[in-house]
């Protein structure tokens, strides 16, 4: 009976989750996550600064179901403007490549996080190089419409993906952008029962005066029985405390600068199909840019998704009671 009611509840505060404004909304990142935004830097710039391989790629889910068009925003595609980091004059160019059909998602590498073969699996639909364009500061240009159907067929998540993959072509400047995935072409309009995800998460952690915690999602599925986080040129500025179902706020090992760090933990089986909590909180001055991916005891790579499945953890307590008769 008790087991029933935990399982009960549980379903509840997914449900209640599910139908929150927060939990529909699709932007990249997500409300929930508090990051300020994702950041790849061009092919000329030191890796000190934050970005280790000048590439990032989102995977987009679409709910089996859905038969209307989508489309894939960018906001503030160019670098150039005061939403970017530039290291002198504007001299850097990014790519935004959008990808769908078979391989997008179970192609070789396509979700390691650290890939020796840099050129991006499945079928190119479209891609658009931004340089120093002030038309394009501060607004958004969007990709599609999408037909679902292009997308690839992903068992696993109940749904169809496309991939769009960041990658600074030329400069030494930070590119600073976000996604929003939506049904209308000039409004974010949430996909209903959409979501998006990465295997390799390079963002800007807020500075400390914002008094901001970081929160990362990673997916646990079935068959995990440990993972271990690595990240990148935190330069010691900052703290992770890891929460789930079963962990209130295990610390783990942050890196320097320009030095990749990792941890591992164990999971248990209750935490199994649900979504970890990560919380990052600066101890820094200033922004800081850096990289996060987490693997599973298999060293392959684990999802971040935007919305967390299952709902943002919560910790339960484990309460003996003895009764004396």
């Amino acid at each position: 009976m008790v087991k029933q009611c935990f399982w009960y509840c549980s379903a509840l505060v997914a449900l209640a989750f599910a139908l929150t404004p927060e939990a529909r909304a699709q932007a990249v990142p997500n409300a929930g996550e508090r990051v300020e935004s994702l950041v790849t830097f061009g092919a000329q710039s030191d890796k000190m600064w934050g970005d280790d391989d000048f590439t990032q790629t989102f995977f987009f889910l679409i709910p089996e179901k859905q038969r209307a068009p989508v489309y894939i925003r960018v906001f503030d595609p160019d670098c150039g403007g005061k939403n970017d980091d530039l290291k002198g004059a504007a001299n850097t160019t990014t790519s935004f490549s959008l990808y769908g059909g078979p391989g997008t998602f179970s192609g070789p590498q396509a979700r390691d996080p650290r890939p020796t073969n840099p050129v991006p699996t499945g079928r190119l639909l479209k891609s658009q190089t931004f340089g120093n364009e002030p038309q394009y500061d501060g607004k958004w240009y969007t990709f599609g419409p999408l037909n679902p159907l292009e997308g690839e067929q992903v068992d696993e998540f109940k749904g169809r993906v496309f991939k769009l993959v960041a990658r600074g072509l030329t400069g030494n400047d930070g590119n600073l952008y976000r996604y929003f995935f939506s049904t209308s072409p000039t409004a974010n309009v949430s996909v209903e029962g959409g979501n998006a995800f990465t295997y390799e998460y390079c963002f800007r952690l807020p500075a400390t005066a914002t008094k901001t915690t970081v929160h990362l999602y990673p997916f646990v599925n079935d068959k995990v029985v440990s993972i271990k986080q690595s990240n990148f040129d935190a330069d010691n500025a900052a703290t992770l405390n890891v929460f789930s179902i079963a962990k209130n706020g295990q610390p783990g090992t942050m890196s320097g600068d320009g030095e990749w760090t990792s941890s591992v933990f164990p999971v248990s089986p209750k935490e199994h199909g649900l979504s970890l909590d990560f919380r990052l909180t600066s101890t820094k001055a200033a922004p800081n840019d850096l990289v996060f991916y987490v693997t599973d005891q298999y060293e392959t790579a684990m999802p971040f998704f935007a919305i967390p499945l299952g709902g943002p953890p919560r910790y339960q307590y484990d309460i003996n009671v003895k009764v004396h008769r």
